[in-house]
């Protein structure tokens, strides 16, 4: 049977985490976790496959990735854990689910860390060609280890201000957008709609291939799930993030490619070898368009680097604290599992060197292991709302602060999409050995959870 409770602890040195974040840090962790670095550059591709309906494609994974924040956050609000999705996992389908969801996100993020890590050192390596990249990548990782071993509190601060340059960059960027489109930015020809003729330019398969690109360019939602659990208001927090979702992935997703399929041709070389933010700043004449945009990546990766340290870090410290994992990991000193963020690191900076010792065979695989882990994360957070949502409305309805919109029939539209996803992943050849892969991991770890969940019921 699925537990009651999630977040018993275990012998973890008999500390628990501190409340560091304040509100602010919450509510800038909110706007600035929609702002990643797949947002200004792995849309290129996006909008080289659907040309002009790429805007069509972000905008029904957004819908898509509403649905998901909105169950979340009913749940987070509910029930405020480190463990966010994971625990709500276990509370609802059991811990065998808890174990799965929790441990392949560990997975996802530490090696999302190495891959920003590998891309922040790229973009210094060409400002500064004699230093080495594995050189930068070890400062790196040593600057955000060191920042989430001190204080939570260090987190909140380096996620607050990396949060404002990236709202502020793109809300400049589309400010001049609007301008430049308006015929009113100094010199600067409005083109109107002459690069919006074609919608379908390489018709269906061009936006599924577009629209495959949008769903994973939303990574990073969960974050905020994960550190409202430090906050001095957890559900406060949560609620206002979860409200927010809409608004904040309506402008900077949905508004800035509108943007951009308006400034410059679907087709223009520049739109994926320098990026479409930089391709459409060249269009308005903004000089030095490549190097700043240059730095707000910088930012977008750096930033990732640290809420993906973090986010890793207190996922481990959770499913430690729920008995699922080497104790070791969830002792917890000053307030931070220190232990968790130590080896959240280490695996980070060890799939930077898998990238140089095995860039042709290891390195892929664990690429492809972790390509569709998010839509399974994803798929546990439906499940485990329908089945929260009415045990909530029957024991405790006090807590439910924050309501899935018109339920149940929502949350089964987001699983059909979500079910949608997966078949356009296995028709693409691109995606299909993703979805395999991260389909074999995850059976693997459900397989260890349930043996570990029938020990643990016989004992």
């Amino acid at each position: 049977m699925p537990l009651t409770t999630v977040e018993t602890p275990t012998d973890t040195g008999g500390a628990s985490l501190s409340h560091g974040l304040k509100q602010r840090h919450l509510s800038m962790i909110a706007l600035g976790g929609v702002i990643g670095a797949g947002l200004f550059v792995g849309s290129g591709a996006g909008i080289a496959a659907a040309g002009p309906s790429v805007v069509i494609a972000y905008a029904l994974s957004g819908l898509l990735v509403m649905l998901v924040m909105r169950m979340l956050g009913e749940m987070s609000a509910a029930y405020p854990s480190s463990g966010s999705f994971s625990s709500h996992a276990e509370r609802a389908i059991g811990p065998w689910a808890g174990f799965t969801a929790g441990w392949a996100f560990w997975v996802l993020l530490c090696t999302a860390v190495g891959l920003e890590g590998i891309g922040a050192a790229q973009i210094v390596h060409g400002w500064l060609p004699g230093t080495p990249e594995w050189a930068w990548v070890a400062l790196f990782m040593a600057v955000f280890c060191g920042t989430n071993l001190a204080a939570v509190k260090n987190f909140g601060e380096f996620e607050f201000w990396f949060a404002a340059l990236k709202v502020g960059a793109i809300t400049l960027f589309l400010v001049l957008g609007v301008l430049a489109l308006a015929g009113v930015l100094p010199g600067t020809d409005s083109p109107g709609g002459s690069n919006l003729t074609e919608l379908l330019p390489n018709g269906g398969e061009g936006l599924v291939i577009g629209l495959l690109a949008s769903v994973f360019a939303y990574g990073g939602l969960e974050t905020v799930t994960i550190a409202a659990a430090e906050s001095q208001d957890p559900v406060r927090g949560v609620a206002r993030a979860v409200r927010t979702a809409m608004w904040r992935i309506a402008v900077f997703y949905v508004g800035s490619m509108a943007v951009v399929v308006a400034l410059v041709p679907w087709d223009s070389p520049q739109v994926v070898e320098d990026g479409p933010y930089v391709a459409a700043l060249d269009r308005l004449g903004i000089p030095g368009a490549g190097q700043l945009m240059n730095v707000v990546v910088l930012v977008a990766l750096l930033s990732a680097m640290n809420a993906n340290i973090y986010g890793a870090s207190r996922i481990g410290y959770s499913l430690v604290r729920r008995g699922q994992g080497p104790t070791w990991l969830g002792r917890v000193s000053g307030g931070v599992p220190r232990a968790a963020v130590l080896a959240s690191s280490v695996f980070g900076f060890l799939c930077v060197l898998l990238s140089y010792w095995r860039p042709d065979d290891v390195f892929p695989w664990l690429l492809n292991m972790i390509g569709a882990v998010i839509l399974v994360v994803w798929i546990f957070i439906a499940v485990s709302q329908l089945r929260l949502r009415r045990r909530l409305e029957r024991e405790t309805p006090e807590r439910l602060a924050v309501r899935m919109w018109a339920f149940p029939w929502l949350t089964w539209a987001a699983l059909a999409g979500m079910a949608t996803v997966f078949v356009l992943m296995a028709r693409e050849p691109d995606t299909r050995v993703q979805l395999y892969s991260t389909g074999a991991m995850t059976l693997a770890l459900a397989a260890v959870g349930y043996a570990w969940q029938r020990t643990r019921e016989r004992r």
